[in-house]
């Protein structure tokens, strides 16, 4: 089987129920950025140490349930219904529940952070900020197009999670955060 198709070689795409829209289109490029989430996610497994087992496997369902997403908006507002839905309240509480459990050995947040630390917590951070995209891109389709309502809080919840595991992920390697300092608290280098 050929991997292309050229079917999209003038700028078009073909959606799941059959639509065509172009490449530009907000519902085409918001599962685009979900794509991209993915694949950033995909790039933190590869930095999580190999004994965080359950981490791992938290973000490989994530992995999943993102695909899961992707498919759900690859259909036309015209389809969208419960029917093709996936996103439900249940990833959302799932998620809220992780939270507390990755927070559990954190020290309590008294500043604001900066990412770095380490490579993970630092990638982790990449993905929150995508999730945040996502999540601003999702809010401006919602608008204009039908999308199934639990995808908002959902991701809303798992931008939280990311920078819970990123706390976490600098935690568990000994490491200490990045914090933030205000611009008149910082050391003046000599111009």
């Amino acid at each position: 089987m050929r991997i292309y198709t050229r079917q999209g070689d003038k700028g078009m795409t073909r959606l799941a129920d059959g639509i065509q829209l172009a490449k530009d289109h907000l519902r085409v490029e918001t599962y685009g950025y979900i794509d991209e989430l993915n694949s950033h996610i995909g790039l933190l497994i590869c930095e999580v140490p190999q004994q965080e087992a359950d981490l791992l496997a938290d973000l490989q369902l994530l992995q999943q349930e993102l695909f899961d997403l992707g498919g759900e908006l690859a259909f036309s507002s015209a389809a969208q219904n419960a029917s093709i839905w996936q996103v439900n309240a249940a990833w959302t509480t799932r998620l809220e529940q992780q939270i507390d459990r990755y927070s559990e050995p954190l020290p309590p947040l008294r500043q604001f952070i900066l990412p770095g630390g380490s490579r993970a917590a630092a990638q982790a951070h990449v993905v929150r900020t995508l999730v945040r995209h996502c999540e601003r891109l999702l809010l401006t389709l919602s608008h204009a197009e039908c999308v199934n309502p639990e995808v908002l809080p959902y991701l809303n919840r798992m931008s939280d999670w990311f920078f819970t595991v990123a706390r976490y992920l600098i935690c568990v390697a000994g490491e200490r955060e990045v914090l933030w300092v205000k611009a008149a608290d910082r050391p003046q280098s000599a111009v």
